[in-house]
């Protein structure tokens, strides 16, 4: 079994669409109300967006320190 690449995976568009997909389609079929299923794919958005920009800093600051810890 492939071991499952977390840091690509939360990075990646595609998996956050695919999950606001799931989760507006669940919604509706609940009867949610569309400003509700709104609100909540704003939610998804804005915590994927903040996940990527901690994710890529942390690649970053890694690369720049040669994938070592700062000690300072």
């Amino acid at each position: 079994m492939k071991k499952i690449d977390w840091t690509h995976k939360l990075t990646s568009r595609k998996f956050w669409a695919a999950v606001v997909g799931f989760v507006t389609a669940i919604m509706i079929a609940a009867g949610a109300k569309d400003s509700s299923v709104t609100e909540v794919t704003a939610i998804i958005m804005a915590g994927a967006t903040l996940i990527a920009y901690i994710i890529g800093e942390g690649m970053a600051d890694a690369g720049n320190n040669g994938g070592g810890t700062n000690d300072d």
